[in-house]
């Protein structure tokens, strides 16, 4: 026997040798568990036989990454990216996307509406002056919001003559009516002007003047003119009752919106500023607050129930249009809420986008029916 054949044979011994038996005796398979064996050419059989050594084993095939679902929304949910484990490790389960499908913490949206709504209703039928300060403090906080997020997008409003004068005309249509509320806003745009105007000193020539005070008086315009509406409502008779029946039927529309854009709605009505709006949406905003609108004209105004009607169609229109313009502005300054003071809702300027100019479309439209 030759020198090779009995290192090749000494070779195998070894290798066998080496290799784990159960409890019967067999050799076990190193691919009992892996599928089949990966086959070798006859150049790699006889170099793994002079080398003593099994062939090469190659490593298990990963199973291929499982891809998120398509969602058509890109707004109703997250997207989540495709997870590949590694080797020998468990993949960590992904959280699941909270909140409802309106983007929202519906609970906590819930409890605070109930809480404001039923908070209101009780300063209405009982201290009805006591409306003015609640709303006036609404408007104030809503003011500083705005500017806040103007200024983070340097849009420099002049933010304390833009908050005192909005206080101001928001104020005046108490004692004096629509004329305290047209003399204080006339006066606050002028000092809004003057103060950007020389907010840098009399020796440096202000930037983006034009800009700033065009958008400051938008501001005030968008804010306490419009809330200053709510307050002349109120001095009127049964104002009480009024104001009521505007913010009753904001509600409808918001409540008749959001069940019917989550349960039907598949058309979008503005996709390009507030993709989750659809016409079935608005829709059940018209239905609820038609029907709002001849309830409560008729039950708590005692009025004809086509005016109830006419405020409904108004109402609807206007709240959708002031919630697409704040959907526009927070686009345009690249937020999703004005501010974070009201859990599930946002900002107070969040809650007041729709109800500002329906104040005036309310005012506007039983002042003249009734």
């Amino acid at each position: 026997m030759s020198d090779g054949t009995i290192v090749a044979e000494k070779a195998a011994a070894t290798g066998a040798a080496k290799e784990p038996k159960p409890a019967n005796g067999t050799p076990e398979s190193p691919y009992r568990h892996s599928g089949d064996a990966p086959t070798a050419g006859p150049l790699g059989e006889e170099r793994a036989a002079d080398l003593g050594a099994a062939p090469a084993l190659e490593p298990p095939a990963l199973a291929p990454a499982e891809s998120s679902p398509v969602v058509p929304d890109g707004d109703s949910a997250p997207s989540t990216e495709s997870v590949v484990a590694e080797p020998g490790r468990a993949a960590e389960p992904q959280p699941a996307p909270s909140g409802s499908r309106a983007g929202r913490n519906l609970p906590a949206a819930l409890a605070v509406g109930f809480g404001l709504g039923l908070s209101l209703i009780a300063i209405l039928l009982f201290v009805p002056k006591v409306f003015i300060a609640v709303a006036g403090t609404a408007v104030g906080v809503a003011t500083w919001e705005v500017a806040k997020r103007l200024r983070e997008a340097d849009v420099l409003v002049p933010r304390i003559p833009l908050i005192v004068g909005g206080q101001a005309v928001f104020w005046l249509g108490w004692p004096y009516g629509a004329s305290g509320v047209a003399g204080a806003f006339a006066g606050t745009a002028l000092v809004c002007m003057v103060w950007r105007l020389f907010d840098h000193g009399l020796r440096t020539a202000p930037r983006n003047f034009l800009r700033d005070t065009a958008i400051t008086v938008f501001t005030l315009a968008w804010i306490p003119l419009l809330a200053s509406f709510a307050t002349l409502l109120l001095l009127e008779p049964d104002g009480n009752l009024r104001v009521l029946t505007f913010m009753i039927l904001v509600v409808c529309s918001d409540v008749g919106g959001y069940v019917a854009g989550v349960l039907f709605g598949k058309h979008p009505m503005v996709p390009s500023i507030s993709p989750k709006k659809s016409w079935e949406g608005f829709c059940g905003s018209l239905l609820f607050c038609v029907i709002g609108g001849l309830l409560t004209v008729t039950l708590l105004l005692q009025a004809n129930s086509m005016v109830g009607v006419v405020l409904g169609v108004g109402l609807v229109v206007v709240a959708t249009v002031g919630d697409l313009i704040e959907s526009q502005i927070k686009r345009e300054l690249g937020i999703k809420d004005m501010g974070t003071l009201l859990p599930g809702h946002g900002g107070i300027m969040d809650r007041l986008d729709s109800m500002l100019p329906s104040a005036f479309v309310s005012w506007l439209v039983l002042s003249t029916l009734i």
